[in-house]
């Protein structure tokens, strides 16, 4: 099947600068990436100091993509990632109180503290996790396009409205459930897109290294027939417009797509890298391409932004953090009789059922199941 590109999108000239949203919302923006950074420091000290454990996988450079790639979504349209989900549940809109609890092990958390740093989950803001093993959220991002397209056209009797996201890293594009995942999609014309947050380095390995055709990822959903966009993943506002094309071209032809978003990540795979596979040079050189930096200068050269506004937006990000940090460590590390909760079982089983944390409003444990008139969950 022949390439098709995605629609030509106007980028911004130089001299002066049109903006593709409000002011307000790209100020917006700024303060989104300014928060994952902040959250994403704060915790690699919580971490160092022994109170995050288990496993942890910061954000810091990519922020531009998630912040980007969700404001060019709708509320109800679903989104899934990897492992390295603390900036997309964030961008999303989960509170930092909850994403922190999560982060401590706290029962206040998103998950009451039996996810972690690699399980975000969000229901009322359609984020359905982050997942440790690598690549096997993308058949998830396949499920969550086929049943908002059921919903929407059998169901409801309606059109395919909404747009599934699956995240994944570059080193996940060699597993055996993309391809299926890809492969079903283009088959059963599924509105999702396979975004692959391409940092160059599959864990600590070089992606040309492993990785056939690393300078074209888009090749991998081609044979599929899937539509696709390689992006700038360092500027938000190329992220936003070229993944709204994107996004509205897969909502009204509910088809598939895949992106892959040029990014790089600035810190190590994970807390325990001692990032020896690249140099220093190497990456004082992407960080002076910082995303966050990047948008600083548009909105100031757009006169949106001066020193104060700057000043004042730092001051409350950071004062978000810290009490996000307060809160995470005033709340209960989470008991063990959760271990017998959340866990599907038939409703006539030994253990309680589920009940949801306290952010979403707590919940009765009574087992339930999705119904015909659209409620679903628990009652």
């Amino acid at each position: 099947m022949s390439q098709v590109a995605p629609p030509a999108v106007p980028t911004a000239g130089a001299g002066a600068l049109s903006l593709p949203v409000s002011p307000t919302t790209a100020l917006q923006w700024l303060r989104d990436m300014h928060l994952i950074r902040e959250f994403e420091v704060r915790c690699m000290q919580s971490y160092q100091e022994k109170k995050i454990g288990g496993f942890c996988h910061v954000y810091i450079g990519q922020e531009a993509v998630a912040v980007g790639c969700v404001a060019a979504m709708r509320p109800e349209d679903p989104i899934v990632t990897a492992y390295r989900d603390h900036g997309h549940a964030l961008a999303r809109g989960m509170t930092s109180r909850a994403c922190m609890a999560e982060m401590y092990g706290r029962v206040d958390g998103c998950a009451k503290g039996k996810g972690g740093s690699m399980h975000m989950f969000d229901r009322p803001n359609n984020l359905f996790g982050g997942h440790g093993i690598v690549g096997a959220q993308t058949p998830l991002g396949v499920g969550l396009a086929f049943a908002t397209k059921y919903e929407d056209e059998v169901i409801n009797g309606g059109k395919s409205r909404r747009v599934s996201l699956s995240f994944l890293g570059d080193g996940a594009v060699n597993q055996g459930s993309f391809y299926e995942a890809m492969n079903l999609s283009g088959l059963l014309d599924l509105p999702v897109i396979f975004i692959i947050e391409n940092n160059g380095y599959s864990m600590g390995t070089a992606i040309q290294r492993g990785t056939t055709m690393s300078h074209d990822l888009c090749i991998k959903g081609r044979a599929h027939g899937l539509r696709e966009a390689t992006i700038d993943g360092m500027d938000v506002l190329s992220v936003y417009r070229d993944m709204k094309a994107l996004v509205e071209w897969c909502r009204e032809n509910s088809r598939p797509a895949i992106v892959d978003m040029k990014c790089y990540r600035f810190k190590g795979h994970s807390m325990s890298d001692p990032r020896k596979y690249r140099t220093r040079e190497e990456e004082a050189h992407h960080e002076s391409n910082d995303p966050i930096i990047t948008l600083e200068h548009t909105l100031t050269h757009a006169g949106v932004l001066d020193e104060a506004k700057l000043a004042a937006m730092l001051k409350l990000v950071r004062e978000e953090v810290r009490e996000a940090i307060a809160f995470a460590n005033a709340s209960e590390v989470t008991p063990e009789t959760e271990l017998y909760k959340d866990v599907f079982v038939e409703p006539w089983g030994k253990y309680t059922g589920s009940s949801l944390p306290e952010f979403m409003g707590g919940a009765t444990n009574a087992c339930t199941f999705r119904a015909t008139d659209g409620k679903e969950g628990l009652v």
